[in-house]
């Protein structure tokens, strides 16, 4: 079954996209996907402990099964405001 992957900042850095169409199987959790797409860009491991996902626009966790047509959103953290 096929999801809509949407990426955001260091994500979409490392992935080269801001959007990928995976293909993955039928009843995999969030967390299937995910390593599915740090198999293809390894460089992705390093921010899994520190993303946020959502599914169909809400917050999800990593057991969440997915279905054919979700959109996920990995969405890493962010940063900024005044330097100390």
């Amino acid at each position: 079954m096929k999801v809509r992957v949407r990426c955001f900042a260091a994500v979409r850095e490392i992935v080269g996209a801001s959007e990928l169409v995976v293909d993955v199987p039928e009843g995999s959790t969030l967390n299937q996907l995910i390593r599915e797409l740090c198999g293809q860009y390894p460089r992705l491991q390093v921010l899994t402990g520190s993303l946020l996902f959502s599914v169909n626009r809400e917050y999800a966790s990593t057991d969440t099964t997915l279905i054919a047509g979700d959109e996920i959103a990995l969405i890493p953290p962010v940063s900024g405001g005044v330097d100390v």
